[in-house]
């Protein structure tokens, strides 16, 4: 099977950047692809860096047409929600994810590749994004608690062998601002029923005194009776006075991901998630993050 990259998988970063690029007008897409993909981390497994490249579906395709799935679309339109929520539509062309152990080697890497490509794409985006308290978000709450593990995830969040794009992930990628004093103003107890587990621990609640809006169930995917997972690789972003969450998940397929917004929003059956009434949309977007096999396919040979 073609090998996902392998920095989506690589816990324990303390330090991220995120980078949305477009596309320069008159450059060819295979150029932009070529130049993207010979940006690299540092030439050493001790360098404390990853990168992780994601690119528009219809950009890729227009490249690599066997190489990912015939419906997998971009966020190119806002979606409608129950009670006027939005979730807007920010899709850029190419998606750059540079994690590190500390600040320092990531602020390089992202200004060596935002120098390095400067001639083939404009910077939409840019956001920086920090672990707070390991695992938790800026809710106080832990954060992808119902992450596979390591030995499953790759399994359920990539596109398996024998399939187009093979190896690749989808990304929905979004920058949610918390509206923090509500937030805080609201006792443990209420937190707790929003988010639909407890706050010390992370259990999820009794299913008699779940609510039917609560975060838990609205983004519980089902088909067949079976759970549809992701693999979140969520972090905080901001200041005291502006903050709230990076949301980074990888799925199989892009449909796991559209029912989970719809349900969120309350686009599917006017049942707005609770939550989203403490934090709001900024952005949004879909990339397909190819194999590295795929990736290799557009660098600059090396010379010896």
């Amino acid at each position: 099977m073609p090998t996902p990259q392998t920095g989506i998988f690589a816990l324990g970063d303390a330090s991220h950047t995120y980078l949305e690029l477009s596309l320069a007008g008159g450059v060819d897409r295979a150029a932009f692809v070529r130049a993207i993909v010979d940006v690299h981390e540092p030439r050493t497994t001790v360098g404390g860096v990853n990168l992780v490249i994601g690119f528009r579906p219809e950009l890729w395709r227009a490249v690599a047409p066997d190489d990912v799935p015939a419906e997998l679309h971009g966020f190119d339109a806002p979606l409608q929600g129950a009670r006027g929520f939005t979730m807007p539509a920010t899709q850029a062309d190419a998606w750059l994810w540079i994690a590190g152990s500390s600040y320092d080697v990531v602020f390089d890497l992202a200004n060596d590749a935002i120098v390095a490509l400067r001639a083939v794409a404009t910077v939409e985006r840019e956001l920086a994004g920090w672990s707070y308290r390991h695992n938790r978000d800026l809710t106080g709450f832990e954060d992808g608690t119902k992450n596979p593990s390591l030995m499953e995830a790759p399994d359920l969040a990539t596109i398996a062998d024998g399939s187009p794009g093979a190896g690749g992930t989808v990304l929905l990628y979004q920058q949610w601002q918390h509206r923090a004093d509500a937030w805080r103003a609201l006792p443990d107890e209420t937190q707790e029923r929003v988010i639909g587990r407890t706050k010390p621990d992370s259990v999820e609640l009794a299913e008699d005194v779940m609510p039917f809006d609560a975060h838990v169930p609205r983004t519980t995917i089902e088909q067949d009776g079976d759970e549809l997972k992701i693999f979140r690789r969520n972090v905080a972003y901001g200041t005291v006075a502006d903050h709230g969450t990076v949301f980074v998940g990888f799925g199989a397929d892009q449909y796991r991901l559209e029912r989970m917004l719809q349900r969120m929003a309350g686009a599917e059956d006017g049942v707005r998630d609770a939550l989203t009434s403490y934090t709001t949309p900024l952005t949004g977007a879909y990339y397909f993050v190819p194999s590295l096999q795929a990736l290799r396919r557009f660098a600059t040979p090396e010379e010896d």
